[in-house]
């Protein structure tokens, strides 16, 4: 009986430090500057996280197009566009699927932001979410959400991605709240 106890403590322990080996890198810190990238969207144009100084970005990563999990959460983004707009705020979705898989994707899903390719998992890693499975690597579901100055604002390791979409709303409310008292308290100070 003893054997059976440690052999299933070492196995644990294996578990634990296999799963976290299988991550690349660690998420930028929230308040850190976000990685720069330049990576293809669906359409084949390279779009840049620079294009989108002075916007807000959610910036996520999924695991593979047209899975179900993935597919709900894109769902869920593409039915949210409106309110992401009104807070000024861009939607960019990232996994390690090509340009032609995210073509495929957003034709069959009808989502009309952008999905970029990381195919060859260079930004999933800058971003600490690259997960290696042995014989794939994959994007692990993180989501950042990134300031107008380029800034990682918030960070998420563990993401639902049924409710994903409204809690990123939510959480936008309340940056972009403290964000403008921030401003406002600054302009009185130099007032």
């Amino acid at each position: 009986m003893r054997w059976l106890i440690v052999l299933v403590a070492i196995v644990f322990v294996l578990f634990v430090v296999g799963w976290r080996l299988a991550f690349a890198g660690t998420p930028p810190a929230v308040g850190n500057a976000a990685p720069e990238f330049i990576l293809p969207s669906q359409d084949g144009k390279p779009i840049s996280l620079k294009d989108f100084r002075g916007k807000w970005v959610v910036l996520y990563f999924y695991p593979k197009d047209f899975t179900s999990g993935c597919t709900v959460e894109a769902h869920n983004f593409q039915r949210d566009q409106e309110h992401y707009a009104r807070r000024n705020t861009v939607v960019l979705g990232v996994s390690v699927d090509s340009v032609d898989s995210h073509k495929r994707f957003c034709a069959k899903e009808g989502l009309n932001f952008k999905l970029l390719a990381d195919s060859d998992h260079k930004v999933a890693s800058e971003y600490g979410s690259l997960v290696n499975l042995g014989v794939a690597k994959i994007a692990a579901r993180h989501t950042f959400v990134i300031d107008p100055q380029g800034t990682i604002a918030r960070a998420y390791t563990s993401v639902s991605p049924n409710k994903h979409s409204q809690e990123l709303l939510a959480a936008l409310d309340e940056l972009q709240k403290k964000a403008s008292s921030t401003i406002g308290t600054e302009q009185a100070h130099h007032d």
